[in-house]
């Protein structure tokens, strides 16, 4: 039997052209808007793109590649990959040239679109498939396919349950893992975040795509805000912080999202530099837990309300949405950034379940612990290619993070499973013990990892980055830590670095200090010269 009306994302396509063809797409380099065209003018290019691909021979199902900024091109493979039946696939341009040569082959991709600048991270994948076309981005070649095809008249058929787009995780615990999206996922996924207390995107607002477009969908806001019909602003190749609040206030964009550490110099620009960025109506905060600092500073000194969003590439990827419940007033800034800082409630349509260590659920009651696990309709339930049991057990996604929920459906990660540090048969929090060397006014970044250690099994050893250009004062530091937290918590090593390594979508990449930690001798040299960290006995030793 055939689905007389499945759900497919390009239904977003002719929706916007029908609804909403006089609103916006608008594009920038280094901050100067190079470029504006309307959702007609769109919907007319990505049909002949869609064509394009037909005539040369993409067929339904075959993957096909973008290595691409955040820009107007970009966006028009979002929906001309998919109308002409094939499955986008966005690769990470962060990663090194093996890497994606590792994805690429593991795709199959039978073409790749690339951004000029961006070529020469395919050169081993070229080197392994010789036969494969890669399409430059560019007023040529790219250009030609469009002006020399007619619109596409009809979409390929493709049922909900094909795949639409295909998202490598970025690899930090093994090989990147390919998360396939099929269509009615990914339709549903879009509903949720235009939902009134998700992300709430809508035609009266006027989106700044920050997040990469490479990475999740872009947390599926370019498909959410075509099917609702708000415009779009592309900030192009690596926009600087300076760019993006620029960008706000020109075009009084209404709605964004980043990841905390570029928050932070967005934050301390707008701040430095008096730009008024209050047209926002959300700033939302995602890819890593924020500090209630951050949060504060966005809501009492830029007047915008922030957001917190969680969820991974797993799942689509937005499973939670951290908006305060409607008991808390807007004026009351420390209850809000206490539930900004939490990752929130879940989406309609997902489950959640939180695993304890005896293979029970555990209440939510705030403070009990467990892995969290999610099932739902845009959940994945195996990777491209490989099934890895290990996370999908009985239709649940084991995400790996530990977390609590509490009465009020508020879920709080306290760690990720791999990440907790068992000293002398105790855990400790990592995630915790960092929120408390953020809490102190000469720390502005914090990691804290596991050493092996002969007698306790592990101890924690923390690498913070200062705050301002004043040098730390890690004996402060410490004697601030003894009055807040138990003994046995206070980190063996305090490490001071200039940066922390993140990996390329810019979350904490702590895979890289744990290998620091683990070095024989250990990798204690920080980038800046700073003095050996200070040891600290464990308790009772």
């Amino acid at each position: 039997m055939t689905d007389a009306a499945p759900l497919v994302i390009t239904d977003f396509l002719f929706r916007a052209r029908e609804m909403f063809g006089d609103k916006l797409i608008i594009d920038h380099v280094d901050g100067v808007e190079t470029m504006r065209y309307d959702y007609r003018t769109y919907s007319d290019r990505v049909l002949r793109l869609a064509a394009a691909l037909v005539a040369r021979g993409v067929r339904p199902g075959d993957r096909v590649g973008t290595l691409a900024w955040n820009h107007h091109r970009h966006l028009e493979l979002y929906l001309a990959i998919p109308l002409a039946g094939a499955v986008l696939h966005t690769i990470n341009i962060r990663l090194e040239a093996d890497e994606i040569a590792y994805i690429v082959d593991h795709a199959d991709d039978t073409l790749v679109f690339a951004d000029p600048s961006l070529e020469h991270l395919l050169s081993e994948a070229r080197r392994r498939r010789p036969d494969m076309p890669v399409v430059s981005l560019d007023d040529g070649e790219y250009e030609d396919l469009i002006a020399t095809n007619p619109p596409l008249t009809q979409p390929v058929p493709r049922r909900d349950d094909d795949l639409a787009a295909l998202c490598y995780t970025s690899g930090t615990t093994g090989s990147p893992k390919g998360v396939g999206y099929r269509h009615k996922s990914l339709y549903l996924h879009t509903f949720a975040a235009c939902l009134a207390d998700g992300h709430a995107i809508s035609e009266r607002d006027r989106v700044l795509l920050v997040v990469p477009m490479f990475h999740a969908n872009a947390w599926g806001v370019p498909f959410a805000a075509l099917m609702s019909g708000a415009d779009q602003v592309l900030p192009g190749p690596h926009p600087a912080p300076a760019d993006i609040a620029a960008i706000i206030e020109r075009h009084q964009v209404t709605y964004t999202g980043m990841v905390p550490t570029v928050a932070v110099d967005l934050v301390a620009h707008a701040i430095r530099e008096h730009i008024d960025l209050t047209s926002l109506r959300a700033l939302v905060l995602g890819g890593s837990t924020p500090s209630t600092g951050l949060i504060r500073d966005i809501e009492e000194r830029l007047g915008v309300p922030a957001f917190q969003g969680w969820g991974m590439t797993e799942i689509s990827p937005m499973a939670t949405f951290s908006r305060p419940p409607a008991s808390v007033a807007d004026d009351d800034s420390a209850a809000r950034a206490d539930y900004i800082r939490k990752q929130g409630r879940l989406l309609p349509g997902l489950r959640w379940r939180l695993l304890a260590d005896d293979g029970s659920d555990a209440p939510h009651d705030g403070v009990s612990r467990g892995e969290v696990l999610i099932r739902g309709p845009w959940v994945a339930t195996e990777y491209f290619g490989d099934p890895h049991p290990d996370r999908f057990v009985d239709g649940w996604l084991r995400t790996g993070d530990i977390g609590t929920i509490d009465s009020r459906g508020y879920l709080e990660i306290v760690d990720r499973a791999k990440d907790l540090i068992k000293s002398g048969g105790e855990w400790i929090s990592s995630v915790a013990l960092e929120e408390q060397l953020l809490a102190h006014p000469a720390v502005a970044e914090a990691a804290v990892v596991a050493m092996t250690h002969p007698r306790w099994q592990e101890r924690p050893v923390a690498f913070v980055v200062g705050a301002g250009d004043a040098p730390s004062d890690i004996e402060a530091l410490y004697a601030d830590l003894r009055e807040r937290l138990p003994r046995w918590w206070i980190p063996d090593h305090i490490v001071v670095v200039d940066a922390l390594p993140r990996t390329s979508v810019g979350k904490l990449d702590k895979r890289t200090l744990r290998e620091r930690v683990s070095a024989d001798p250990p990798l204690w040299e920080p980038t800046n010269g700073a003095a050996e960290p200070v040891p600290v006995a464990a308790a009772d030793s």
